[in-house]
């Protein structure tokens, strides 16, 4: 919680940018009572020059991601409110997504689901009814539509303007033509901002400087991994259909996405937006200040010359989908510069290594409005009302942090803005970065990898294809037959009915140790670790509002010394903020390796190679041991993910191989195969083991998620438990659902129906390789008996679905513990 106490002097806010972000920033601030805000600019307000400057402004609020759709409904409600020199700050001309192909009108489907899972209005609607809405269309090239009538333009510049003269009003102070040239820190906390014109001091710094992020953060030794990246944007010359506009627009605003382009009216023209060329990359530290770029002919920093060559392509997808471009020109045009990172996402957050220094950058106007709230109340409050971690600055690993990765990755995210993306298309380069010591005999066994936090992960392996030679396995539509294999199928049945060996390396490994780790940890955490060396426990990370923040594992090794199965770098990072002296935390992630052994021939398997006793009276479920599998030393928990007896073993990379080559060579006489995460996320689902990250996240207590029994409110006090102590009966669940024909998969983020309306969505599904049927878990309202019946939303049909009883799968663990 950052809010000082009452008797203490408000906290000095510097943020550092006058775009959209930081202007909606100073405005949420100031209304939450935090009102000594600084807001600097290098260049001239009200237009300073950077992207805000130039943004057309078009606000579709739809987005595969739920967090960015937050964003964006809230931008759109605060801005509607809005009004600057008495022009609206909002105008509600609704939205339309064109489909000229098959594989596109199947994607505005799958788009009319997302916004039906996160609140938004929209539909489906025919050529028809698109050339309606957009006259100008020759609508015998268009299939349909997505139409989404509360969807607009924002005034970006207007939009500044009316918050941050609120935030003023509120005791805030806003001053151009200040250019940052450092930041002042001391005992790892930020104390200041220096300008070429005096500093500033602050016990909070937010760099909300767009493109130019990555070069504040090098003055606060602080990464801000975005790309800029230019963009073009055209005007046309007066159009003899628009003539008789009389407002600035009143057609909705129109994606023509399979050409990578967009259009926006300005009266009686047009104005073209196009993602269809090349990547145009800008070094943020090149670019020129707002005099200099004025002094060289542009009209503001972010504003790039227009290249008529990378244009003259989609000048011809223009006109041939509006028929009245075919005699008009171009009257004006520029390239210009946005803010792309390596997954799309914003970058949001404190930096843990210069304490008070805040990012909020990569955003575009359609989300702005929403990141300032969250941020202001991650400031203020200590979190966001609502889950950002993926957006949360920590998200990514080292190896994703180097400026050519990010380069590459912002570069590849630029093409790929309208593209149809498939949930689990990685993409191609840089690739592969990080991999297993397992990879080479993957490899000789045909694995198919997917990428998942810069790992090479195995899905499945084509050595297995002969083992689904006999499997019934039903046929699936070409959007879920995708990164997917019967071969997956025959892998879970060999789990469950003889053993597999699963490369469980790219899970998060951290080390806690020292004196006072147990104390750390068990205030830290909602479980009782306090056990005896040898216990292992499944726990959970919360909020102070009883959020989940992460579920971990955690051993305990030796008196003094913890391993910690983590999620994201945000748990390390979470960790090292509140360790006290003499209690160390470090990732050992990749210096080690995991096999999961699993299976009913697990023990079969492991036994003749331990001189230990693997016995379940002599290592029970949820025990870990440190003994040797032939000649490698290794970390054993008898822990299993799928539903299976077995364990995870656990050695250094150096060994990893011989590890892989000791227990392949033990099981050949088993039967034992290698599996990947398709049959992995079928069992886990099955047995109804949340994901954290798609199943909960600090949106959800313990009790919502059902993963109660990871909390001991006998213990003593721990991280969240007030809040816990406050809550009331839970008013929505997260509930397992099978879908009613065999024949049918959904794969997560579908809407549920409830007596025929929307009343939640789905997070995490998979084909039930044993149950036969496909198996999804979604939040929808508490108290649905099991048996209800319900509809999942895939691709516009509606697939009947049962509430069901979990665990769906070995209810009395008998499988586990034997």
């Amino acid at each position: 919680m950052n809010t000082p106490d009452p008797g203490r002097r408000p906290p000095r806010v510097v943020v550092i940018g006058a775009g959209i972000v930081g202007c909606s920033l100073a405005d949420e601030l100031t209304a939450r009572g935090w009102t000594d805000v600084t807001v600097l600019e290098q260049g001239p307000l009200p237009a300073p020059g950077g992207s805000t400057s130039h943004a057309p402004g078009l606000v579709f609020r739809t987005s595969p991601s739920r967090t960015l759709t937050a964003f964006a409904r809230y931008t759109v409600e605060k801005f509607s409110s809005l009004t600057s020199a008495g022009v609206p700050c909002f105008q509600p001309v609704g939205g339309l997504e064109l489909a000229t192909t098959p594989e596109r009108l199947a994607d505005l489907h799958r788009r009319a689901g997302y916004a039906a899972s996160w609140g938004v209005r929209g539909e489906i609607v025919d050529a028809a009814r698109c050339k309606e809405l957009w006259p100008l269309l020759d609508a015998s090239v268009v299939l349909g539509g997505f139409h989404t009538p509360e969807d607009g333009l924002a005034d970006a510049l207007h939009a500044s303007r009316a918050q941050l003269d609120r935030a003023v009003a509120r005791g805030a102070r806003a001053l151009d033509r200040h250019t940052v040239t450092g930041i002042e820190r001391a005992d790892g906390r930020v104390t200041g901002v220096i300008t070429d014109r005096g500093a500033f001091p602050a016990d909070h710094v937010v760099s909300a400087a767009g493109f130019w992020g990555p070069v504040v953060g090098r003055m606060a030794g602080v990464d801000v991994p975005l790309q800029p990246l230019a963009h073009q944007y055209a005007r046309t010359g007066p159009l003899p259909e628009l003539r008789d506009a009389t407002a600035e627009a009143s057609k909705p605003i129109l994606r023509f996405q399979d050409r990578d382009l967009y259009f926006r009216e300005h009266g009686d023209r047009l104005g073209i937006g196009s993602y269809a060329h090349r990547p145009l990359p800008v070094d943020p530290f090149a670019v020129l200040g707002h005099d200099e770029a004025r002094a060289r002919g542009m009209d503001m920093p972010s504003s790039y010359p227009f290249t008529p060559e990378d244009w003259a392509p989609s000048w011809e997808d223009c006109r041939r989908l509006m028929p009245a471009l075919r005699e008009a020109g171009i009257e004006s045009g520029f390239n210009g510069v946005f803010s792309f990172t390596p997954d799309g996402m914003p970058v949001l957050g404190e930096s843990r290594l210069l304490r008070g220094f805040w990012l909020a950058e990569a955003v575009w106007v359609t989300h702005s409005a929403g990141v300032a709230k969250a941020v202001a109340e991650w400031m203020v409050n200590g979190r966001p009302s609502i889950d950002v971690h993926e957006c949360d600055l920590t998200r990514f690993e080292e190896a994703q942090r180097s400026p050519a990765y990010v380069r590459e990755r912002g570069a590849q995210q630029f093409v790929e803005v309208y593209d149809v993306v498939h949930p689990l298309q990685p993409m191609e380069r840089p690739r592969p970065l990080r991999v297993s010591p397992f990879h080479a005999r993957q490899q000789q066994l045909g694995a198919y990898f997917l990428e998942g936090g810069g790992w090479e992960r195995p899905h499945w392996y084509e050595a297995n294809a002969p083992l689904a030679a006999d499997l019934q396995v039903p046929g699936r539509d070409a959007w879920s037959a995708r990164h997917w294999s019967p071969i997956a199928a025959a892998e879970a049945r060999a789990t469950r009915e003889r053993v597999a060996l699963y490369d469980m390396t790219p899970l998060r490994r951290l080390e806690v140790t020292g004196p006072g780790a147990l104390a750390f940890l068990d205030r830290m955490t909602s479980n009782n670790l306090r056990k005896k060396p040898g216990a292992v426990t499944y726990t959970l990370l919360l909020d102070e509002s009883g959020g989940i923040r992460s579920d971990l594992t955690v051993a305990r090794l030796a008196p003094d010394r913890f391993q910690v199965g983590a999620n994201s770098p945000a748990d390390l990072d979470h960790l090292l903020r509140h360790a006290p002296d003499g209690v160390h935390v470090r990732d050992i992630t990749s210096g080690t390796c995991c096999v999961g052994v699993w299976g009913p021939l697990a023990r079969d398997l492991v036994q003749p190679l331990t001189p230990d006793d693997f016995s379940h009276e002599a290592f029970g479920y949820f025990r870990a041991k440190q003994t040797y599998v032939g000649h490698v030393p290794v970390t054993a928990l008898r822990l299993s993910y799928v539903g299976e007896l077995g364990w995870e073993l656990y050695t250094t990379a150096d060994l990893g191989l011989r590890l892989w080559d000791t227990l392949w060579e033990a099981g050949r006489g088993l039967g034992v195969i290698a599996a990947g995460r398709s049959a992995f996320d079928s069992l886990r689902l099955e047995k109804g083991y949340r994901a954290w990250g798609r199943d909960m996240t600090d949106e959800d207590n313990p009790y919502e998620a059902g993963v109660g029994f990871a909390v001991r409110m006998d213990k003593a006090d721990f991280v969240g438990r007030p809040a816990l102590e406050r809550a009331g009966e839970p008013e929505r669940r997260l509930t397992p659902l099978l879908l009613d024909d065999p024949a049918s998969v959904v794969l997560g983020s579908e809407p549920v129906y409830v007596d025929g309306a929307p009343a939640g969505y789905v997070t995490s599904a998979a084909y039930g390789c044993t149950l036969g049927r496909c198996v999804a878990y979604a939040w929808l309202p508490a108290g649905l008996p099991d048996g209800t019946g319900v509809h999942v939303e895939y691709f516009g049909e509606k697939v009947p679905a049962t509430v069901a009883e979990e665990p769906l799968f070995d209810p009395k663990m008998t499988r586990i513990r034997r």
